[in-house]
């Protein structure tokens, strides 16, 4: 499977990096190399599917602080959004 992300992901990378780099630099590092991220193809199935979500197939893993939230669509991962655990959404 193709790994793919949408604007808004890499925008809340943006953001994410950003809020921590001040106050952080080593956590805003690591929030933009998620490398959990990078392993979702080999395992598409793994994350817990969210109903919500209707007939698409958007699910989410958990890795270290964050929530990843992502779509599987014929032979893509597409990474739709990252959120920090404490974040409200």
């Amino acid at each position: 499977m193709a790994l793919r992300w949408t604007q808004s992901a890499y925008g809340d990378l943006r953001r994410l990096y950003e809020f921590l780099e001040p106050v952080n630099p080593g956590a805003a590092v690591r929030s933009v190399r998620l490398n959990r991220v990078e392993r979702i193809p080999a395992e598409p199935r793994l994350g817990e599917r969210l109903p919500r979500f209707g007939p698409r197939e958007v699910r989410r893993v958990l890795a270290a602080k964050y929530e990843i939230r992502y779509e599987l669509r014929d032979s893509d991962v597409i990474v739709l959004r990252i959120f920090h655990a404490r974040e409200d959404r």
